[in-house]
């Protein structure tokens, strides 16, 4: 059965880093623009970034811009979201999706909306 999987969450101080994985089962993830989303307590999934499967453009949201990296490794299946100077307000589910990129008139991602497939999400805490 086709499915996401999302891992590396955990519990870091603020300024930290962590990395989170979004590992493909049952289907290849080459297939695929892929993005990662975040949900804080109590309030709505918002976007976080977003990979094209063809010539790898990505997106950003502009909270995390400079601080958040998407990358793709084909020889694992796997996309990656590296997060760096962590804040509080970076605490939230994390889930990965297969999207679709929106594209502005320069030809550059502007924004992305989750398709099929949705992953569990894992927990990122930042806190002292």
């Amino acid at each position: 059965q086709a499915h996401l999987a999302e891992s590396g969450g955990g519990l870091v101080q603020p300024g930290g880093s962590l990395t989170l994985s979004c590992a493909a089962s049952g289907f290849p993830l080459d297939n695929y623009a892929i993005g990662w989303f975040r949900q804080a307590p109590g309030k709505e999934r918002d976007v976080v970034s977003c990979v094209t499967n063809t010539d790898w453009m990505t997106y950003y949201a502009d909270s995390v811009k400079g601080r958040f990296t998407i990358s793709r490794d084909r020889s694992k299946n796997t996309v990656f979201l590296r997060m760096t100077s962590l804040e509080p307000e970076d605490t939230a589910v994390y889930y990965c999706a297969t999207v679709v990129l929106h594209y502005n008139d320069r030809d550059r991602p502007e924004s992305c909306d989750a398709t099929d497939y949705w992953g569990k999400g894992t927990l990122v805490t930042v806190s002292l």
